[in-house]
């Protein structure tokens, strides 16, 4: 999981930020406000092989997170257990085999 956070961070950090940012300033409306920002991280991170496993193994407890949010555009923070499932399942992906650095097409 740190392989992924920190090629995120390292590719998408102004992604990253952006929508972080967006969040943080529109607590009850950050759905709508946010969401060209959350679909810009999406596709920074979507080429990445790590992450591209990661969410592979992982999409049922993302999208129970993604639900949560939608379920409660103005308490994310209650949303915080799915986050944690995520994160666990995450650390557990076998990252072996894997290229941490996307060779250019």
């Amino acid at each position: 999981m740190q392989a992924a956070m920190d090629i995120t961070a390292k590719y998408c950090n102004k992604e990253m930020e952006a929508y972080g940012s967006c969040v943080a300033s529109n607590p009850s409306t950050w759905q709508s406000k946010c969401h060209e920002l959350k679909i810009n991280v999406a596709q920074c991170t979507s080429s990445h092989p790590v992450i591209q496993k990661i969410r592979q193994e992982c999409s049922g407890v993302f999208v129970e997170f993604e639900r949560c949010l939608r379920e409660n555009p103005d308490t994310p923070a209650s949303c915080s257990p799915h986050v944690a499932r995520f994160l666990a399942c995450a650390e557990s992906v076998d990252l072996s085999g894997v290229d941490p650095v996307p060779q250019p097409s």
